[in-house]
């Protein structure tokens, strides 16, 4: 058995509209301690995990392991439904359709099928990183698009005092200099000055997940992935980790 609640259901089409830009298909698997997704895009470029406590929701109730498998598009299709303040809640108390229902104005009650898909065994990378910074997701999100006018490729780099995104192209260049000072850095924890490069249209897409929290925190190193982290209400988040581009 598995249902759910959460007073915002724009928040989970959200967080279900973030991961659907990388993926099109995602098993959420229920335990007593949570919902938690991690799945790599078609490519094998980037991953995505999301963990949402059992604290996170506002009711939680959980017997033992379901496997959640969605067609993200479709699903987001009936999400779009919810009004902003509608009430979400999600259950499975039949063999293989998920219940949603939106209660708001009215108790809308909507039944999808799930999906039997494969579930990848995927370890959560253990790195070790140089540079931390928490900012502004909105401050990042602007820097990416700055970057996007120039180029298909952006350059984090990082110093003991400040964090830049740098891009060039036939275009011409920009650089975009995040401090605390300025206020678009939170926290910044340099080991080691490094400086790396990512593909802005996987960027791009991860910014959707902007739309579900003010700050967001950052990790890397020199010629290393990148791990971007989207800080959700009780410590829920969703994770992003990214290949880098290596230059000759």
């Amino acid at each position: 058995m598995f249902k759910m609640a959460l007073s915002s259901a724009k928040l989970w089409r959200n967080i279900i509209e973030a991961a659907s830009e990388l993926i099109d298909e995602a098993t959420f698997v229920a335990k007593s301690d949570g919902l938690h997704m991690r799945s790599m895009d078609p490519s094998h470029v980037a991953m995505i995990e999301v963990t949402l406590p059992s604290t996170f929701f506002d009711e939680y109730v959980c017997d033992g392991e379901v496997k959640i498998g969605l067609n993200l598009d479709e699903f987001k299709k009936l999400l779009k439904r919810a009004s902003a303040s509608d009430r979400l809640e999600m259950e499975i108390s039949e063999r293989g359709r998920l219940t949603i229902r939106f209660a708001g104005k009215a108790l809308r009650t909507f039944k999808m099928p799930l999906m039997d898909i494969p579930l990848e065994e995927l370890p959560s990378p253990s790195l070790d990183f140089n540079v931390y910074a928490r900012l502004i997701s909105d401050v990042l999100k602007d820097a990416i698009k700055d970057a996007n006018v120039i180029s298909d490729y952006v350059k984090f780099i990082a110093e003991e005092d400040s964090l830049m995104l740098s891009a060039s192209g036939d275009r011409g260049d920009v650089e975009v200099k995040l401090s605390e000072d300025m206020g678009s850095l939170v926290e910044l924890e340099v080991k080691e000055a490094s400086a790396s490069t990512y593909s802005l249209s996987y960027l791009s897409d991860m910014m959707r997940a902007a739309s579900t929290t003010d700050i967001v925190s950052l990790q890397f190193s020199s010629d290393m992935p990148l791990k971007l982290e989207f800080e959700l209400p009780a410590e829920g988040r969703i994770t992003y980790y990214l290949a880098p581009r290596i230059e000759s």
